[in-house]
């Protein structure tokens, strides 16, 4: 018998064998839960098709060939991605919200004899959830930031705590950025799929140990921070990190090994620059990547660029850090 649930937290997903996200797959990429897997029963192409049929032409056509669609596609899974799994098979299944989609996969897998559960509500339901936890409430566990200009190390430091035991959240692994005009490392992912990232991690927190957090812009590359992270960002006590600038150039080569190979992305990045900057800066930093002298180029992008910047948005605290992961920062930070 097919069940249906609203309970979506990241815990309650963990009683699934798989989930089960049956929409497009332009849908699953602007946001979908954590751990689904994609197996639409219509891609885009087949969905706008029916879609144009149904509101220009024949419903019953539209519902005729979308049910034919739905039938092969499906049975593709099944000789796919669903055959290597037995009778304990217990997926949870989605779509958007209405519940057509999901209910033809589900009634096909129960058939089969997998105990099926279906989200009632579809994405609709966990997007809610999220919204409620990021925009409506305030966070529930205590911050402590680790601060410092471009190069200080914080990431390097924030992985050694995470390493060690503390409690951390890494938000700029979760955009998909470094937070700095050369930080992208990858398609970044949609606002959607950040927030859900995020509220994944928030839910493994343990509200009565600290989080050490880097602390960040309210923007990470093209994704916002949401109103319950920044607010509590803003009011946490912070670690400042600030290692002498030739430690700092050194780490940023490192870090950036892979762009500064990319001599054309490199010089584009450098180009947006002239927003900012003069023409003839931009012009010279552009002539120091050409020639290969990174060394300089980011030796003056720290002292005309970062560190500006970095000076503009430093904001005052009031708070200390909690002795224990005081303790803990310095110890780790040794080096740095």
């Amino acid at each position: 018998m097919i069940q249906r649930t609203v309970d979506l937290g990241p815990a309650d997903l963990a009683a699934y064998s798989a989930i089960l996200d049956v929409r497009s797959p332009s849908e699953f990429a602007l946001d979908h839960l954590p751990g689904a897997i994609n197996l639409p029963v219509l891609d885009d192409a087949e969905r706008a098709e029916v879609g144009t049929e149904y509101v220009q032409g024949s419903k019953f056509l539209a519902r005729r060939r979308g049910a034919a669609l739905v039938a092969r596609n499906i049975a593709r899974h099944l000789e796919g991605p669903l055959s290597a799994f037995d009778g304990s098979f217990r997926p949870l299944i989605y779509c958007w919200r209405g519940g057509q989609r999901s209910g033809a996969m589900a009634t096909i897998l129960d058939q089969v004899g997998w105990g099926v559960t279906v989200v009632y509500g579809g994405y609709q339901t966990w997007r809610r959830q999220v919204v409620r936890a990021l925009y409506e409430t305030s966070l529930r566990c205590r911050l402590t930031l680790i601060d410092g200009p471009t190069g200080a190390g914080k990431t390097e430091l924030l992985a050694r705590l995470s390493a060690d035991g503390v409690q951390t959240l890494d938000l700029e692994f979760l955009a998909g950025h470094r937070g700095s005009l050369f930080g992208a490392f990858g398609p970044q992912p949609s606002q959607k799929l950040f927030e859900t990232r995020l509220y994944a991690a928030l839910a493994d927190v343990d509200p009565a140990r600290p989080v050490v957090v880097e602390a960040e812009s309210s923007r990470i590359g093209a994704v916002t921070l949401p109103p319950s992270l920044w607010t509590a960002m803003q009011a946490a006590p912070s670690f400042l990190l600030d290692p002498p600038p030739e430690r700092r150039v050194a780490r940023i080569l490192t870090d950036y090994a892979d762009l500064a190979a990319d001599a054309g992305r490199l010089d584009a990045i450098l180009s947006r620059l002239a927003r900012h900057l003069s023409k003839a800066t931009v012009s010279r930093w552009r002539d120091l990547a050409a020639a290969g002298d990174l060394e300089t180029l980011v030796g003056e992008l720290i002292d005309q660029h970062y560190d500006p910047a970095y000076r503009r948005a430093v904001r005052p605290t009031t708070a200390a850090v909690e002795a224990d992961v005081l303790t803990r920062i310095r110890s780790l930070s040794a080096g740095l």
